[in-house]
């Protein structure tokens, strides 16, 4: 199959991630596989995207050149040109790109956060990555739909991760490290662990928040020198070889990969009763924290640097790309059959 993905967003992060891997997955089973990006995605930069995609990965940019041919036009004009088998777009723009798209396929996305109307409706099936996506998206759209898991792939950290990293934050080889990783939003909840682990006032631990976003600068600026922040970094496994206790503080998390990130590290972890959690608790194994409640998260931490456990192994058999790549191609195949029987 010829599988053009549409991906507009400009920094990369999970989904950033998710559609790297896929496309890659693709590939390796032996389609070929197109991805649209637009050119801000492409720059010389630690969080650009293109430079991250599988070479057997065809990437064709579009840029927003001229205000009457925004990326989102562009998308659909190229769309209309490579002529794809399954056109799948990931995030808005992307699904503002696949509307009125001239093509004779199937035109499909992946739920990566809620079901909007506005990007969604018009498409003919979507890929939902936790159960709780599902009664949201109207039938007779859902009838047309599937859920499937996302997934992680194994990354090693390098050799030396913990201790140069260890070193280069200045947490001794007894302190604790708790941290977080991801994107320094609103949504994450990371100002809501600086609080809690204020509050816990544990001796000999110190706190790691690992991500770039619009809340960077304004928590930066309250944690103080104490607390390690290094921004956007290139391997996040590496920080999370670093790391004693993995914690996800979020408001809200669809799925969480960076919880499954933190299961294939073998880390502990704490993490707050979000939809993704929920779906994940039972290879999480650890009792979930209400979310936005500051004093049950300082609890929890606390009740972690007590027992300090080890880092464990996680069952990650099911949310493996290659099993995932094989779901979705299955999917794929049955949106096109669904679009030969309306055409004939």
């Amino acid at each position: 199959m010829r599988i053009v993905h549409v991906l507009l967003s400009k920094r990369f992060a999970g989904t950033e991630r998710h559609v790297v891997e896929l496309t890659a997955a693709q590939a390796d089973a032996g389609h070929e596989v197109i991805l649209i990006l637009r050119r801000k995605a492409a720059r010389r930069r630690a969080d650009a995207i293109a430079h991250r995609v599988d070479p057997r990965v065809r990437v064709v940019i579009v840029g927003d050149w001229l205000a009457r041919w925004p990326a989102v036009l562009m998308a659909r004009w190229r769309l209309r040109r490579l002529r794809p088998d399954i056109a799948h777009a990931h995030l808005g723009s992307a699904c503002r790109a696949l509307r009125a798209a001239k093509v004779r396929c199937p035109r499909l996305a992946t739920l990566h956060i809620d079901y909007v109307p506005e990007q969604h409706a018009h498409l003919d099936g979507l890929v939902a990555i936790a159960p709780w996506q599902l009664p949201t998206i109207p039938s007779p759209l859902r009838e047309r739909s599937v859920q499937i898991d996302n997934w992680t792939m194994p990354r090693p950290p390098a050799a030396d991760a913990r201790e140069r990293l260890r070193a280069q934050i200045g947490v001794g080889p007894d302190e604790f490290l708790f941290g977080a990783v991801g994107r320094v939003e609103t949504s994450k909840g990371m100002d809501l662990l600086l609080d809690a682990f204020r509050a816990a006032e544990l001796p000999g631990a110190r706190l790691a928040i690992v991500g770039q976003g619009n809340a960077w600068k304004a928590l930066r600026d309250r944690a103080g020198p104490e607390v390690a922040m290094p921004g956007f970094v290139d391997r996040p496994e590496d920080w999370l070889a670093a790391l004693d206790c993995f914690v996800s503080p979020a408001r809200e998390e669809p799925f969480g990969l960076v919880l499954l990130e933190a299961m294939q590290a073998g880390l502990p972890i704490v993490a707050t009763a979000t939809a993704g959690a929920v779906h994940l608790a039972p290879l999480i194994g650890t009792p979930l924290v209400p979310t936005e409640d500051v004093p049950a998260l300082s609890r929890a931490l606390a009740s972690v640097h007590a027992a300090r456990p080890a880092r464990r192994h996680y069952d990650l058999d099911g949310h493996r790309a290659p099993a995932k790549a094989t779901e979705l191609e299955r999917y794929y195949a049955r949106a096109r059959e669904r679009l030969a029987a309306v055409v004939a």
